[in-house]
């Protein structure tokens, strides 16, 4: 059974009159199956008291059948219904600020007319001085074109915009990264690129979102070449990079060896080949990837027809050197690592007992995994999904927050595949060898080392890459010497 969130939370406020009345009511909420978070008074007179209830639900339909339960109560009047998912994002999740007030005319001559134009005289004279003189050193865009949202699909760019907003949430909690959501309404491969690239002067990094594939591959390839700023689509790379940190700390918790692992893979979309990529520079050799219709691999009647889109070429090209066919069932037998990126029931538990004694399973498929945790547990050592009601979440937070700010503290000019694996590596080293266990293998999204290690990590690649344009911390250069 479904276990009650607080994204389905609602909030009532009802007026009861004294007497047991409350009692009632709470006792309606728990048969419907709600769970209480909290009760306050918000009034009380004579003959009655205003109350706010707070509840978790199981889905939209249970709130509903919640909010039906109280209604029912006799003598409750239920004054107002608010749904507090609905309300956080009211009016947007985001809003400007200022560094420096304007509070007196000396403020003003400075940061606007005339002062501003000695700023803007130094950086056309140099234009590398936008890193420090404007907000594109700290400022990433979140590119979307509303295509591949979460699990909903190709739902629009207005519809991607509560995403987009708080994949920004996140940049600024948790690395300080000011990130602003830019949704499109294009899905042209050329026109995405262009509109990028014209309003690139703006952001010290673009991180792109939640774009469909095969389409994602080429724009993100194309931006990287044409631009001079880190070009990061998360869904990919992220994805990738707290996969590897996951499996890094799997081994070491079990004395294994990266190399010696042989892998089933379900999902051959944009995750499946970055994942893909980073085990196989990471040192995998044995990778087996399968789609909706099976193994992937260059004997493979689309292959040599020519059917196969870009990336699932390069998986039947780079991976499954022995041509292995069947369905992924019949692939995972002999491997010690199956991951999901695909859709629930893929695999069933009885699976399991196919692969090598004490195998990892990482099945992200969200919100319903590739098998669940609980049928899968006597068969596996270690289990990781995508979802934070199960130890070990899989969550890009791990990784794009600090990717990004240490790319931008060194004025990084891209996001090398090195600094992918340095990444992977800082995440992993956050989980000390005395709380590395079966159900932590990574840190939590909100341990706060995370994004320090890993933007030391990439920041140090960049540096020993070339990659990085300033050699100091950013506190070293903040005075304002032109």
């Amino acid at each position: 059974m479904a276990t009650p969130s607080a994204q389905y939370s609602v909030t009532l406020r009802v007026e009861l009159p004294h007497g047991g009345v409350l009692s009632k009511v709470t006792a309606a909420i728990a048969r419907a199956g709600g769970a209480i978070v909290a009760v306050d008074t918000v009034e009380a007179s004579g003959d009655s008291t205003v109350r706010e209830i707070t509840i978790e639900c199981t889905s939209a339909y249970h709130r509903g059948e919640v909010i039906s339960a109280v209604q029912a109560v006799r003598q409750a009047r239920v004054l107002e219904i608010t749904d507090r998912t609905f309300e956080i994002h009211r009016g947007g999740k985001l809003h400007t600020g200022l560094n420096h007030p304007i509070k007196t005319r000396d403020d003003l001559s400075m940061a606007y007319t005339p002062g501003v134009a000695r700023v803007c005289m130094a950086i056309a004279e140099n234009r590398q001085k936008a890193f420090k003189y404007t907000i594109k050193g700290n400022t990433v865009a979140v590119v979307s074109d509303g295509t591949a949202v979460l699990g909903l699909g190709d739902i629009g760019p207005e519809a991607a915009m509560p995403v987009m907003e708080g994949k920004a949430m996140l940049f600024k909690e948790f690395a300080d990264v000011d990130a602003f959501p830019i949704c499109l309404a294009t899905k042209d491969v050329d026109e995405i690129v262009e509109t990028v690239k014209r309003i690139s002067p703006t952001f010290g990094g673009i991180n792109l979102e939640d774009i469909s594939s095969p389409r994602c591959f080429e724009i993100e390839q194309r931006l990287v070449e044409e631009l001079d700023i880190p070009v990061f689509h998360d869904d990919q790379h992220g994805t990738a990079i707290v996969t590897l940190a996951a499996l890094i700390n799997a081994c070491r918790l079990t004395g294994r060896k990266l190399q010696d692992l042989s892998v089933c893979m379900v999902g051959a979309g944009a995750a499946g080949v970055a994942v893909a990529k980073i085990l196989m520079q990471a040192g995998i050799t044995e990778i087996v990837a399968c789609d909706r219709f099976g193994a992937i691999h260059r004997e493979r009647e689309d292959y040599l027809a020519g059917e196969m889109n870009a990336p699932k070429r390069w998986l039947a090209e780079n991976t499954n050197h022995a041509c292995r066919s069947g369905a992924p069932s019949d692939v995972i037998e002999g491997t010690d690592l199956f991951i999901g990126l695909s859709g629930p029931g893929i695999i069933s538990a009885r699976d399991l007992q196919k692969m090598n004694p004490e195998p990892f399973v990482f099945a992200m498929a969200n919100p319903e995994p590739e098998v669940r945790p609980e049928e899968a547990a006597p068969y596996v050592r270690v289990m990781a999904t995508g979802r934070s009601d199960y130890p070990n979440q899989i969550n890009n937070v791990l990784a794009f927050p600090g990717v990004f700010r240490g790319a931008l503290d060194v004025r990084a000019e891209r996001i090398t595949d090195e600094m992918k694996l340095a990444a992977a590596h800082g995440i992993a080293q956050v989980v000390g060898d005395e709380e590395l266990d079966e159900d932590y293998i990574v840190p939590s999204v909100f341990n706060r080392d995370v994004v320090h290690a890993v933007a030391e990590a990439v920041a140090r690649e960049a540096r020993r890459s070339g990659t990085a344009r300033a050699t100091t911390p950013p506190e070293a250069r903040r005075p304002a010497v032109v």
